[in-house]
């Protein structure tokens, strides 16, 4: 299955009923039973009936994010679907990645991923972070823009950077509340077309999360990591790593460092593969793909008839090889 990548999304795309077009599925069902024993909750009844307040809280956003990403990859595979060529994961998506490539289990990500999040809460308080999309602006501008915001607000404990580079007119910044604020000003002035607050309770990969990221160190010290059954290209270095203690260093850096899609997506193409399948709920990363490069395709998978779908375009693909 050479030409395809599978791809995971990270947080944003969780919806309260995600899952209930899977119906009794047996191996969503067993996913959810899986990830309900290892976080002592009923993760199903968490997704099915919300609150879509509850959801959006990043201590449940983050396990449920990992849950609906492994439980249309195992759906995948017990209909028959080859491994890709590689795997890649949007942010906390790279988790869901290592499951797929068999470097975590299930058993084991879940709780490291609400450990994690509840990090990522406590390093700084709701309501003193922010996050914001810029759109119609280079990378590089956005960068420069971050960088005069934070010098204008004259304060050390005032930052604002570039976290995620989706695509080539699409960055998203992240910090203290007031730099975001002033950034989104200073990039408006610099062109940008739209600089839209984002509905997220913490500056998730900007520098202000090193406290999480020291804690999250410390519990990836004791988890084991298995040899990757599949390539997987991490977001934080798009690189492809084999060894344990660089794979639980890339993740460790992940959580205060950018999650730089664009190159990821670019490196995808590198290794010879001409489609991404984003698996899991939405299609944000499909519809990134060809903005990035014109040349690739992306499609998702997150339900039967959408499986039915990519099963049918891997089967394409393979006869023109």
């Amino acid at each position: 299955m050479k030409p395809v990548a599978f791809v995971f999304p990270g947080q944003g795309s969780q919806a309260v009923g995600m899952l209930d077009a899977w119906g009794d599925h047996p191996a969503v069902a067993e996913t959810l039973a899986e990830a309900s024993d290892a976080l002592g909750e009923d993760v199903a009844a968490l997704i099915h009936q919300g609150p879509k307040e509850a959801l959006a809280l990043t201590t449940n956003t983050q396990p449920v994010m990992l849950v609906a990403g492994v439980a249309a990859w195992r759906a995948w595979r017990a209909e028959g679907g080859d491994l890709p060529a590689a795997v890649a994961g949007h942010s906390l998506g790279e988790y869901s990645a290592l499951v797929a490539a068999e470097v975590l289990t299930l058993a084991q990500a879940a709780p490291l991923v609400r450990f994690r999040a509840a990090a990522m809460q406590e390093a700084v308080p709701v309501g003193e972070g922010a996050m914001a999309a810029v759109l119609g602006l280079d990378a590089e501008k956005v960068i420069a823009g971050c960088a005069e915001a934070t010098q204008a607000m004259g304060s050390s404990t005032e930052v604002v950077e570039a976290v995620n580079f989706n695509d080539p007119a699409q960055t998203v910044i992240a910090g203290s509340k007031a730099a975001v604020e002033k950034a989104c000003e200073v990039l408006k002035g610099m062109g940008a077309r739209r600089a839209l607050p984002l509905p997220v309770s913490a500056p998730f990969h900007s520098s202000l999360m090193k406290p999480a990221a020291e804690k999250l160190r410390e519990k990836l010290a004791g988890i084991s990591l298995a040899t990757p059954r599949i390539p997987v290209v991490n977001n934080i270095d798009v690189a492809l790593e084999d060894e344990a203690s660089r794979i639980r260093d890339a993740l460790y850096r992940q959580a205060f460092g950018p999650v730089r899609w664009v190159e990821c997506v670019r490196k995808v193409k590198a290794m010879g593969i001409s489609h991404v399948v984003e698996c899991g709920p939405g299609k944000v990363l499909a519809g990134m793909t060809k903005r990035i490069d014109a040349a690739m395709e992306g499609s998702a998978l997150y339900d039967p008839a959408t499986l039915a779908e990519a099963k049918a375009l891997v089967a394409g693909l393979a006869g023109r090889d």
